[in-house]
């Protein structure tokens, strides 16, 4: 007989029962789809790993501590056969055809009634891959495929045009601190369903090249101000185009929460009745040291890590920063938008206590091909950046984890 091409079908699961046989790996890499299905799961299996010791202690599945027995599946909607006894194996898969309950197993997929596609996820979105061709079912092929296809979605290279779902409103998206691929794959794929994008300079400037000619880009530090503080010129642009029923992303370097005005932003869309979301980004003040082989907290030489702005000096009135607290503190300190006032706050750190031979690393552009890193100490750290030419963007790193590793 002519072998025919499986009959792709998406199986409504919950409050139904699912028999496992077998709690090895193959029921630890497919019961947590399983149970995120709402399936009633019941697992018969004399052993199980670690992990899926773990779902029953936790309740998401019922085990059964024995081997197969003759009518485990005479009740059940769907069964995965995946014990190492092959006799085992194939008495169920008996039992399956008989009371026709589909069966996937794991030892020999021409003996199963049913296979599981390569599947992965996307917002809303589940994509699932078979081979047509019953001669060419390697799995390493249908993992590929379904990569590509959900690498697709999620950065936007992959998108229906005139069919894309739209997120309304505004998303505030956290940028990370500048290498492209550090952005969430949300926020890439808010990008690319932008048909506006407010951007700072720290975003990742190189994914605004990727975008389609129809999105509008809107460099944040170039908005007319006018009459207007730049934060309020920068919420009103933010409306302005909302309300025209425009998918709007506020692009940020780092995380919108973090020294971003976010939640400026997002009160001022509150107020004018605009719906927002917020996608976290990856902080510059860890990932960038630890671009630069600086691990903010190391076992044995601190426990903490305190993340300050420097855009203020320690003898302006503005300040909120308790600079005479953080000089008795043993942890890392790690100080962003201080590259200007670096002379100051190490003068005003080592008059507070801390030793002025604590090493100080400043590490500008991280992430980025222009990344470099400089070391020094307090004592000699305005003088280096000075000599040096550091400028901004760039964070500090102040205490002993600078010279935990080697110097990237």
């Amino acid at each position: 007989m002519a072998e025919h091409p499986a009959y792709p079908v998406g199986l409504r699961l919950t409050g139904r029962k699912v028999v496992v046989l077998g709690g090895g790996q193959v029921a630890q890499r497919r019961l947590p789809a399983l149970v995120a299905a709402g399936a009633d799961v019941l697992l018969v299996s004399p052993e199980a790993t670690p992990s899926v010791e773990a779902m029953a202690d936790a309740g998401e599945i019922t085990w059964e501590r024995r081997r197969y027995a003759d009518g485990d599946l005479a009740d059940a909607w769907y069964a995965l056969i995946a014990t190492s006894d092959p006799a085992a194996n194939t008495a169920a898969s008996a039992e399956a055809e008989r009371h026709r309950v589909w069966c996937v197993r794991s030892d020999d997929a021409d003996l199963a009634t049913a296979w599981t596609p390569a599947t992965g996820h996307s917002e809303g979105v589940t994509v699932a891959v078979l081979t047509t061709d019953a001669r060419d079912r390697d799995p390493r092929r249908t993992a590929a495929i379904r990569d590509a296809v959900v690498e697709g979605l999620r950065d936007g290279t992959l998108v229906a045009p005139h069919h894309r779902t739209r997120t309304p409103g505004v998303a505030l998206v956290g940028g990370g601190p500048g290498h492209p691929d550090l952005i969430t794959v949300r926020g890439r794929r808010l990008l690319a369903e932008a048909d506006v994008v407010i951007a700072d300079r720290l975003g990742p400037r190189d994914l605004l090249a990727e975008l389609p000619p129809h999105v509008e880009v809107i460099d944040a530090a170039k908005i007319p101000y006018g009459r207007y503080m730049a934060q309020e010129a920068i919420n009103d642009a933010l409306i302005e185009h909302a309300k025209q029923g425009k998918a709007v992303v506020r692009l940020k370097g780092g995380d919108p929460f973090v020294f971003g005005r976010g939640m400026e932003e997002a009160q001022a869309l509150v107020d004018a009745g605009i719906p927002y979301t917020v996608v976290p980004g990856i902080s510059s003040s860890i990932s960038v040291p630890g671009a630069a082989g600086i691990p903010v907290t190391h076992r044995g030489i601190t426990h903490e890590f305190t993340v300050v702005s420097g855009h203020v000096a320690p003898d302006d009135e503005r300040s909120l920063v308790d600079w005479a607290s953080l000089a008795k503190l043993t942890g890392t300190l790690v100080i962003l938008m201080g590259i200007d006032k670096i002379g100051k706050i190490a003068e005003t750190l080592v008059a507070h206590g801390k030793s002025p031979d604590t090493p100080v690393a400043l590490v500008q552009e991280g992430t980025t091909a222009a990344q470099r890193r400089v070391d020094a100490t307090l004592a000699t750290v305005a003088e280096t950046v000075r000599a040096e030419d550091v400028r901004p963007p760039a964070v500090i790193v102040v205490g002993e984890v600078v010279n935990v590793g080697p110097v990237a």
